[in-house]
């Protein structure tokens, strides 16, 4: 079951993360294209950079400043050593074994267990956890979560994210914009009698459909995102089992954060968005489930991992 090992767990899940984002520039392309079709280059030259640009701000300001923006919406407090040694014992191990910079730590006071990274490189990272499940997990699980949220630190995940809700956000505020000039304008006016019926209709049905593709596409990058940094946090501590006793606990555990908003919610290590609410297609995270079985096999490898 070599598969099942965390190195080629991490490849896979790279990979697949690459050919997502490959996908999202595709439909980019597309939504592009269709623009140029159906609207004509005048309209084309005009909206398309002003909606990439709009998403630009929007989201490379809070990429930036994720750090600040997160603590604000979460309630997290920034804390020192002196206020919890047990918890930063913890971390400087993972951080040893990791080779990260010591990211800042922060406190979310809360009844529901769960965990946080944000910060746009390691040397600007923050790692947050809530009053709860420092109280309900024992050294082995902490470090195991501890090491999941420096995994997000070391694989670049708020960059990762940054690019796929830029794009996204792109291709919404685009096919917003058109969908506008469609209803009050009539559509294109610059000759779209000359082009073929065929081609306009596609690209009508292109312009419809982008923004729900988009969206598919950044949720399943959340997902294997998630997935790598299980993966490499066992990479960190080489005990699988740390991590899965874990999610074991956030499993059993029904309460959820207080800030659950959907901006902040696939930063958890676990999703406050009701799972029975929210499509698996749309979810930001693997089913818990999932994600405990594949720790258990890779603990069946014993040694070998």
């Amino acid at each position: 079951m070599a598969e099942n090992n965390f190195r080629a767990l991490a490849s896979a899940n790279k990979g697949k993360t690459y050919f997502l984002l490959a996908a999202m520039g595709v439909l980019t392309w597309l939504v592009a294209y269709a623009v140029l079709t159906y609207f004509g280059a005048g309209t084309a030259s005009t909206i398309v950079p002003f909606a990439v640009g709009i998403s630009l701000i929007g989201v490379w300001g809070s990429y930036y400043g994720s750090d600040k923006l997160v603590l604000t919406m979460t309630g997290a407090k920034v804390v020192t050593r002196e206020d919890a040694p047990e918890l930063f014992n913890v971390i400087e191990e993972v951080v040893i074994a990791s080779g990260l910079p010591m990211p800042k730590v922060a406190i979310v006071e809360d009844s529901a267990p769960n965990a946080f990274a944000t910060g746009r490189n390691p040397d600007h990272a923050l790692i947050a956890f809530t009053t709860r499940i420092l109280e309900v997990m024992d050294r082995d699980e902490l470090q195991g979560v501890i090491a999941h949220e420096m995994s997000h630190v070391a694989n670049r995940d708020t960059l990762v994210s940054a690019v796929a809700a830029t794009t996204a956000g792109a291709i919404a505020i685009l096919s917003d914009f058109l969908m506008r000039i469609m209803f009050f304008g009539g559509g294109r006016r610059d000759g779209n009698q000359n082009q073929n019926p065929v081609a306009l209709v596609l690209s009508l049905v292109v312009l419809i459909l982008a923004p729900i593709a988009a969206l598919l596409l950044k949720s399943a990058i959340s997902r294997k995102r998630e997935a790598l940094a299980d993966a490499t946090a066992v990479s960190f501590t080489r005990n699988p089992a740390g991590l899965r006793k874990a999610l074991e606990v956030l499993a059993a555990d029904s309460t959820v954060v207080r800030q659950k908003s959907n901006a902040v919610a696939h930063i958890w290590i676990e999703s406050p968005l009701d799972a029975k609410a929210v499509s698996k297609l749309f979810s930001t995270h693997p089913p818990i489930e999932e994600r405990i079985a594949t720790l258990r096999a890779m603990e069946s490898l014993g040694p070998q991992i």
